[in-house]
């Protein structure tokens, strides 16, 4: 594994723990290792690090691992994990700054999909103010290349109605582009 040094430790930059907690706002030394986070998480099973392990790499600051982690793209944001945390650890939040850090950072990733679908949805939501399911859909098509796995049940969707075929703009969407640009 490339985080690996010549001696097989797992190499830690002293200042990610940091740069983290500024991102996200998330005191993540609050976390004592509970476990209380992963036992009640409902998608652990296809993590390849649990949430608390995730927040300990992060306070030892190894950047590699947490990165290019699975666990950060798995992560459904149901707070299920900040609610049952005894100290208010936000694991979503710190999840989607990972996630932010390393679309910035341009890191290989294991979960491409996962992650251009974290961009489109948000740049569908920059431009249009709130979601919009079919413009949403055909650019996540054109990014992965994956035209036509799902194409019957985009029909099936369209004629009964549930895909809007001409998108409407949110009355609030100056509004929310304002936000998107001041948080980039």
């Amino acid at each position: 594994m490339r985080y690996l040094n010549k001696n097989g430790q797992m190499v830690a930059e002293a200042d990610f723990s940091q740069k983290v907690k500024e991102a996200s706002g998330v005191n993540i030394d609050r976390c004592y290792q509970c476990l209380t986070c992963s036992l009640g998480c409902p998608v652990t099973f296809a993590m390849d690090y649990l949430p608390n392990q995730l927040v300990r790499m992060v306070q030892l600051g190894l950047k590699q691992p947490v990165l290019t982690s699975s666990a950060i793209w798995v992560c459904a944001n149901c707070e299920a994990c900040v609610t049952r945390c005894p100290n208010d650890v936000d694991i979503p939040g710190l999840m989607n700054s990972l996630r932010e850090i390393a679309l910035r950072e341009e890191v290989v990733l294991k979960e491409k999909n996962i992650a251009v679908f974290h961009q489109v949805f948000l740049s569908n939501i920059e431009q249009w103010g709130r979601q919009q399911e079919l413009p949403m859909l055909l650019q996540c098509k054109l990014e992965t290349k994956n035209f036509f796995s799902d194409l019957g049940l985009g029909v099936k969707m369209l004629l009964k109605g549930k895909l809007k075929l001409f998108p409407s703009r949110s009355s609030g969407s100056t509004e929310v582009r304002v936000i998107f640009n001041k948080t980039k």
